[in-house]
């Protein structure tokens, strides 16, 4: 069980670099998506997928390490967590710390790539709605106003100007 603690506690370290890394990365998303730079955006993107794949291995790893502690323990991996198991090993206080340290270590790093990755979406949803009223303001400038000719039931025609381009007009 010591082993396997170590173990745990090592890929916990791990997988807090691993985060740590993709902090660092949606943090540097952010001035870029600030400054627009659609290059610079799809290179960081490829860079924090990587980050992703990292992160997605070792937590492979610290799920097959649960699962070993699980058996060992004779208890459901899917439901043992860090403080059940912090809890368990009382009796050995260097390995308990060091548990709690990391735990605490992927909580604070978490909470950081929340915040970053709710900046970040932000921005974007900002850019995306700046896009949209780009678009609206220029499909609205082709648009010509409409006529003020009215038809027997006195409604509006609807005509535009500039749209009666059916030809040479040979009344006039």
């Amino acid at each position: 069980m010591a082993s396997l603690m170590e173990n745990l506690i090592d890929i916990l370290n791990e997988q807090y670099e691993a985060y740590s890394a993709l902090v660092e990365l949606s943090a540097r998303k952010t001035p870029i998506i600030v400054k627009g730079s659609l290059e610079e955006l799809q290179t960081i993107t490829d860079e924090e997928q990587l980050a992703v794949d990292r992160v997605n291995a070792v937590d492979r790893k610290r799920l097959e390490i649960m699962g070993d502690i699980g058996n060992v323990l004779n208890k459901d991996a899917t439901t043992l967590k860090l403080t059940e198991l912090s809890a368990m090993i009382q009796g050995r206080p260097e390995e308990q710390e060091k548990l709690e340290e990391a735990r605490a270590k992927l909580i604070k790093v978490g909470k950081e790539l929340k915040t970053v990755n709710e900046r970040n979406k932000e921005l974007l949803e900002n850019a995306l709605e700046m896009v949209n009223f780009d678009m609206s303001l220029i499909q609205s400038m082709k648009q010509a106003p409409q006529m003020g000719n009215y038809n027997r039931g006195a409604m509006n025609t609807g005509e535009v100007y500039g749209t009666n381009l059916k030809g040479f007009d040979t009344k006039q």
